[in-house]
């Protein structure tokens, strides 16, 4: 079974991780498509694309069960309808992760390490970050700060923020795991963030949570 990871961490918030190594007929098969799932499955160009929009309801599936379908408002930050859990969602290449919550903002980030991060670091990391000139692991870390950027993001709910401008992630030395501190300052928030990060094979992931009004 290619679920690599499931783990549930302060008492609410399930996180799971999923290896796709199915056809698009074998995923299609073990699926219950909710109305208007089938329209948009279909609407994909891509083989590719079809099958990682069934492996993140297959991963759901193997987390909390047939919850309903996951619908996007106008930013396009993903919904569980008609259900109290909160969810980020997460894909890269051959790997899908989701995190779930009741009681929780979320956000979540996962991504392969290609060599092609320092071409777009200059987009991202503004000039109180600090990035190791160690040539053997620059690209980890900007990496890191990517990821963590966009899992602000994406608990943020997706609203006012420039990667450069309203995020910044405080001085750190890059381990296999460890945690980051992140800020998010624009007209919704001005507010610290303990985000979670680690490897797997040439992933990285990071994963952050808050309590809702704190």
């Amino acid at each position: 079974m290619p679920l690599i990871l499931k783990e549930t961490f302060q008492d609410d918030c399930l996180f799971g991780i999923w290896e796709i190594q199915e056809t698009y007929d074998k995923l299609l098969s073990q699926l219950h498509l909710f109305p208007g799932e089938k329209e948009r499955l279909i609407g994909f160009g891509s083989d590719a694309r079809k099958i990682e929009f069934l492996s993140v309801r297959m991963l759901l599936k193997q987390l909390i069960g047939n919850s309903g379908p996951i619908v996007y408002n106008n930013q396009r930050k993903p919904y569980l309808h008609q259900s109290d859990y909160r969810i980020s969602i997460s894909h890269s290449r051959t790997l899908t992760a989701i995190m779930i919550s009741k009681n929780r903002k979320i956000g979540l980030d996962l991504e392969f390490m290609s060599h092609k991060i320092s071409e777009i670091q200059r987009r991202f990391i503004n000039e109180d970050e600090y990035i190791t000139e160690d040539p053997e692991k620059r690209r980890y870390h900007l990496y890191i700060h990517w990821c963590a950027k966009e899992a602000l993001y994406k608990l943020c709910d997706k609203q006012d923020i420039s990667f450069q401008k309203n995020l910044t992630i405080e001085p750190f030395e890059p381990s296999d795991y460890g945690i980051v501190i992140g800020w998010v300052d624009n007209q919704y928030w001005h507010d610290k963030f303990q985000l979670n990060y680690f490897s797997i094979n040439n992933y990285i992931v990071v994963y952050c949570c808050k309590n809702i009004g704190s």
